[in-house]
Order: structure tokens, then C-alpha cells, then sequence
């Protein structure tokens, strides 16, 4: 009997030339063989693929066979994979609200030191001198000891650091001034009304329009800071009239400082170094005219004689807190709109006004408290408006 064996097939003979070795120990993770699954010959991932796989597969049989692969879990290659991480605009928001919380906290420190001051030392034209100048002295030696860079300016730059100095300086010693004469909580309810300057000057001024729930937050803001000012126990018009200028000043401070930053290669750090000596320059002959040095030394030995060292500390204290929680808004300004920065500064009034309440057992009725809350209700609604 005669048989007839048949040869194998080429394509059979390509299977077996191109059939690896499995490994003794493959190891797996889930991740790279998912994310280079698409990569291998038998992967479809769409009727394009299927069509691709289709076509090319005809043109291997026609060719005289396959060349099968296998692809290894340690050998394969990346892809993209639609999983969302974290973006630049998150980490942004995590950074302002990181210099938001550090602002705060400087300035309720900043406050209950400054009152203490202002307690045993009634001159707030000397004691606003003494932080501009003591931020000054601080940046001054950070440049010098190359801790921080100096901030390589022209005279245009100064020019336009001009009106913000100006505002910035108004805005300091009117604020110092209301402190000095009614207690702390007193002057942050009335200046939790910045965000009505801020709209009235971006309007007025910028020409910017607003949508009608903006202005309808308004109306909270000034109607609790109007009863709040209405039944305040220790009112004083010294005290109302200087916390309203600041709020004016200050708005005005915001907008030009947004200006003057925008192009500008100087850090926010930096800028707010440059204002605080120009605002020294400004304010110094001020307070000499004002108060003078005959003043200030009787007050300052009366100071040390009822208070003792602890005064010396009180000054230091109060004048390096106020220039590292500018500093510390400023670089926030850099990053933030002027709008965005002045509901910051309202919200952060609420932990100055309970803080200074508990630590100077500021007597408040019922109803001042009902306005207070409202006016920071209404901040509240404002910054949602703008949202």
C-alpha cells in the first residue's frame, strides 16, 4: 500500500520561525498591558482597526503566510489612556488659597498687636510709619544679603508706583487712625464694605458693567455695616470716617497696583517692598507735622512705664506682622483680579473681628452682631454673584 505524505505549508513553516520562547515567569501589571493592548497585532479598537486587521491579514495569505507576534508584559510599549489628573488651573487654585490662609492669619496677629500698640500708645501716625519703615529695613537686608533678588526697576516703574505709594499710604494711616479711636471688630465690620467702593470705582472709573445680582449683593453689605454703625456702644465719627477712607483708598491701592503689575518682571514680594519705602517717603514728614518728636517721646515713656518691655515687643511685633501679611497679599493680588482680591480681604475680616472680640472682650449687642453678620453675608452673596 502507498501513502502519500503531505509537506507542510509555508505558512505553517513561518508560525513556527517566529514562535518565541514563553518566559519562565512572566510578570504582570495591569495597567501597561491595558494601556499597550492597542499597540498588539490582535487589538481592535474600531471598525478602522477591524478594516486595517482585515486588509492586512488578505495581503499576508496572498503573500504565502502570518508572521504571528507576542507581545510580553515587561517589553511593551505606552499609550494614553483617558484618565484625568490634576491640571495647572488646580494647582493655581490650591496655591491662592494657601496665600489666602497665610494672609489671614498674619492679619488677625497683625491686629491684636497694632490695638495693644495703639492702647498704651495713641499715635497711629508714628506707629504707621514705624511698619513701613521696619518692612523697609526687613527687604532691605534680604536684597543686600542676596535671600531674596533685587528687582531691577526704571523710572517708569517708579512713576507708576506713585499713585499706588499715594493710596497705599492714605489707606494705612486712615485705618491706623480708626483703630486708634474705636475698637478692632468696629473697624473691620465697616471695612467689610469694600467690595460697594470696589464696584462704585470699577464702574465710575474703569467703566466696567456689572450683572444686576452684583449690584443687588450690595444692598446686605451696606445695610449691615449701617446697622452695625448705628448701634456700635463706643461709636466714634474719628473712627467711622477714618475706616471708610481706608476702604476708598485701599480699592483705589488695588486697581492701580493690578495696573502697574501687569508686564511688569517685578514679583509681587518685590512690588510691595518698593511701595512700602516709597509710602515711607510719603508718610514721614506727615507724621512729623502732625504729631511730632516731642510727642512721641512723652508717649513712648508713658508706654514703657505702664506697660514695661513687653511695649518694645508689642512695636517689633506689630509692625513685621503688618508687612509680611501685605507682602504675603500681594503676591496673592499677583495672581487674582482686583475684584477676586477684595472679597478676600472682606472674608478675611471675619476671623479678625471674632479674634479681637474674644481676646479684648469687646462688648456687643445682639444687634450689632445682626448687622455685622449681615454685611458678611452679603460679601458672601457678592462673591457668588461674581462667580
Amino acid at each position: 500500500m502507498i501513502s502519500s505524505i503531505k509537506p507542510v505549508s509555508s505558512s505553517l513553516t513561518a508560525i513556527a520561525a517566529v514562535r518565541r520562547p514563553v518566559p519562565a515567569k512572566l510578570r504582570f501589571s495591569p495597567l501597561p498591558i491595558i494601556r499597550n493592548f492597542e499597540n498588539s497585532p490582535l487589538c481592535v479598537s474600531s471598525s478602522h482597526n477591524l478594516s486595517t486587521f482585515s486588509l492586512s491579514s488578505a495581503e499576508k495569505q496572498r503573500s504565502g503566510g502570518f508572521k504571528v507576534g507576542a507581545y510580553e508584559a515587561d517589553r511593551s510599549q505606552p499609550i494614553e489612556i483617558g484618565v484625568e489628573v490634576p491640571g495647572e488651573q488646580s494647582g493655581q487654585k490650591v496655591k491662592i488659597g494657601i496665600y489666602f490662609a497665610t494672609w489671614w492669619a498674619l492679619n488677625v496677629v497683625f491686629n491684636i498687636y497694632n490695638k495693644k500698640v495703639l492702647n498704651a500708645f495713641p499715635y497711629p501716625w508714628l506707629t504707621s510709619t514705624l511698619s513701613l519703615a521696619c518692612g523697609s529695613l526687613m527687604m532691605l537686608v534680604s536684597w543686600v544679603t542676596r535671600v531674596a533678588e533685587a528687582p531691577k526697576t526704571d523710572l517708569d516703574f517708579w512713576k507708576t508706583l506713585f499713585p499706588v505709594a499715594v493710596a497705599h499710604t492714605i489707606g494705612h494711616v486712615a485705618a491706623t487712625v480708626s483703630m486708634s479711636k474705636v475698637a478692632v471688630s468696629f473697624t473691620h465690620i465697616i471695612k467689610s464694605g469694600e467690595p460697594a467702593f470696589s464696584v462704585l470705582v470699577s464702574r465710575l472709573f474703569l467703566g466696567e458693567t456689572f450683572p444686576l445680582p452684583v449690584y443687588l449683593s450690595l444692598l446686605p453689605i451696606i445695610g449691615g455695616c449701617a446697622l452695625a454703625a448705628v448701634t456700635e456702644l463706643n461709636f466714634n465719627m474719628i473712627g467711622f470716617m477714618g475706616a471708610m477712607i481706608s476702604n476708598l483708598a485701599f480699592v483705589f491701592r488695588n486697581i492701580f497696583s493690578k495696573k502697574g503689575m501687569k508686564g511688569n518682571s517685578v514679583s509681587g514680594m518685590n512690588y510691595y517692598a518698593c511701595l512700602s519705602m516709597m509710602s515711607l517717603l510719603l508718610v514721614t514728614p506727615f507724621a512729623i507735622a502732625v504729631e511730632g518728636p516731642q510727642m512721641w517721646a512723652a508717649g513712648w515713656q508713658n508706654a514703657v512705664s505702664e506697660i514695661g518691655p513687653n511695649f518694645v515687643w508689642w512695636v517689633v511685633a506689630q509692625s513685621v506682622f503688618y508687612h509680611l501679611y501685605n507682602q504675603v497679599s500681594y503676591m496673592s493680588l499677583d495672581q487674582i483680579s482686583p475684584l477676586t482680591f477684595s472679597v478676600g480681604n472682606t472674608m478675611k475680616r471675619i476671623s479678625v473681628i471674632v479674634a479681637s472680640i474674644i481676646i479684648f472682650h469687646t462688648p456687643i449687642r445682639p444687634v450689632n452682631g445682626l448687622g455685622a453678620a449681615i454685611a458678611i453675608l452679603g460679601t458672601f452673596i457678592y462673591s457668588q454673584a461674581k462667580q
